[in-house]
């Protein structure tokens, strides 16, 4: 059983950047690939971001592309999920996932373990 725990969520402006982290208690951790999902009020969960095991290759959605960033230090068992420029539509429980295989994923439902979520609210 793997356990990951969100945080970094908050209330920003508009603009605002804000980063989260997920830390991982597996102790193989830096064989998963690990994604971040959102989910707004009223929406389906959405994919994020996800990175493979090695950090090496990275993918996003188009609604985040060029705004944030995923990362990983294996050495923490924690992988982030860095976002700039944040909007209003931006705003949704952010969770973070992880699969026992090793390669990213855009699909929810191949991951494995997922955390309680963090909100994030950005106001405009």
């Amino acid at each position: 059983q793997v356990q990951l725990v969100e945080s970094g969520g908050g209330l920003v402006q508009a603009g605002d950047s804000l980063r989260l982290s997920c830390a991982a208690s597996g102790r193989t951790f830096s064989s998963y690939a690990m994604g971040w999902f959102r989910q707004a009020p009223g929406k389906e969960r959405e994919f994020v971001a996800t990175i493979n095991w090695k950090g090496s290759s990275t993918y996003y959605a188009d609604s985040v592309k060029g705004r944030f960033t995923i990362s990983r230090d294996n050495g923490k068992n924690t992988v982030y999920l860095q976002m700039n420029s944040l909007n209003s539509e931006d705003t949704a429980v952010y969770y973070c996932a992880g699969r026992w295989s090793g390669r990213p994923d855009y699909y929810g439902s191949n991951y494995d373990w997922w955390g309680q979520g963090t909100q994030v609210t950005v106001s405009s």
